[in-house]
């Protein structure tokens, strides 16, 4: 896709973003292309902006649903974000082990690591303010204090925080150099038949479906997936899951590329569930790596969540 394609111009507090149409693109309508077009804005919030004036094609204001044509010139306008105040918040953290340097916790499914637009309260963050107070890096800014690396909302399991700036940037490093030891626990829909296996397959954004990542062979950055199965059930497969790379839904893509999406999964996952459960059934077991301070590797795991054993029993008595 060959775009025109810029927010690099502030006026006023707003960002102007502007496009022109391609061929491939015509007859969609211009909420739905506008939102392809970033990975930070919902629909229903380009469909606000869009109602409130802020975009225009060839220079007039039109509707959502208006169906945009091959060299249409369209022009957007994006509010600068207001600065965030992440507020601290008593929430209990299941805290495996905490130093000056790192403090790492069992994340409970259902929370999520850090705000972003519709999770301001309730955060990894907002708890982990109120536990540290201001002794968390500062690398990554105000929203996301201490996060040297994320998983997903549903996804439950060990994250290692960083304290101080120092213990952020050797952690960050070994993350770049693939040099930290992740293992996750998934149940997969169907049954696989291999014992154990690799997954090699690049992952980049889906082109059609910005939101989500895929398979992208041509643009995608490397990503392998190393898999042993631990039980086979009726329907589903449960796995032992480790990974060489990090990349943004990786298990989750790999599996749905192999045709075993996790269970639960409401992206990656099949339309008709295969059992009544919210989210994905993934679970980071252990997280080892070199302390940043002491320079010795440490390892640490978590237990599997009640809600997941209860799932894992149910397609056991299948």
């Amino acid at each position: 896709m060959k775009m025109h394609n810029e927010f690099d111009e502030q006026l006023e507090g707003i960002s102007c973003g502007s496009y022109c149409v391609e061929e491939e693109d015509a007859g969609k309508r211009l909420d739905v292309f506008l939102t392809e077009q970033s990975d930070d804005f919902s629909r229903s919030y380009i469909d606000k902006l869009v109602s409130e004036g802020r975009a225009l094609v060839n220079g007039k204001r039109v509707k959502s649903g208006y169906k945009i044509k091959a060299g249409d010139q369209v022009q957007m306008e994006i509010p600068n974000p207001k600065p965030l105040e992440v507020k601290a918040e008593n929430i209990e953290l299941d805290i495996l082990y905490e130093d000056n340097d790192i403090i790492v916790i069992n994340k409970p499914r259902g929370m999520v690591v850090h705000p972003a637009a519709g999770n301001y309260t309730g955060t990894l963050v907002n708890a982990l303010i109120n536990h540290c107070d201001d002794s968390l890096s500062d690398i990554n800014g105000v929203i996301r204090p201490g996060i040297v690396h994320r998983i997903d909302k549903d996804t439950s399991g060990v994250l290692v925080v960083a304290k101080n700036n120092k213990s952020h940037l050797r952690l960050s490093e070994k993350l770049k150099e693939h040099d930290i030891e992740r293992v996750y626990v998934a149940l997969a829909e169907g049954i696989i038949d291999e014992d154990s296996g690799k997954i090699d397959a690049p992952i980049g954004r889906n082109p059609i479906e910005r939101k989500k990542m895929a398979i992208n062979m041509k643009n995608g950055r490397r990503a392998v997936t190393y898999f042993k199965v631990l039980e086979r059930f009726k329907s589903a497969t449960l796995l032992e899951l480790r990974l060489e790379t990090g990349r943004t839904h990786q298990i989750r893509v790999h599996l749905s590329f192999i045709d075993h999406p996790i269970v639960g999964d409401p992206l990656y996952g099949r339309k008709k569930k295969m059992i009544d459960f919210s989210g994905q059934a993934l679970h980071a077991k252990l997280l080892g790596f070199v302390h940043p301070g002491t320079e010795k590797y440490v390892e640490f795991q978590a237990a599997l969540p009640k809600e997941l054993e209860e799932l894992i029993e149910k397609f056991r008595q299948e």
